[in-house]
């Protein structure tokens, strides 16, 4: 459901999104015109060519 729910925004234009799934430590990445990436226990996240400056840190203190 959240899978569809994702590619919907990416197809309605939206070019960057992130799926995060804390419970298994687990983020999607979905940008345009690009496979989804699945990335384990990340702890930092970026805008990418979208948001340059932006940063996401998913650490836990």
């Amino acid at each position: 459901m959240l899978r569809s729910k994702m590619q919907e925004y990416i197809d309605a234009g939206v070019q960057l999104a992130w799926l995060i799934n804390p419970q298994h430590q687990q983020v999607e990445i979905y940008c345009q015109k690009q496979d989804t990436e699945v990335r384990n226990l990340p702890t930092q996240l970026s805008g990418e060519d979208v948001l340059p400056e932006f940063s996401l840190s998913l650490s836990c203190y």
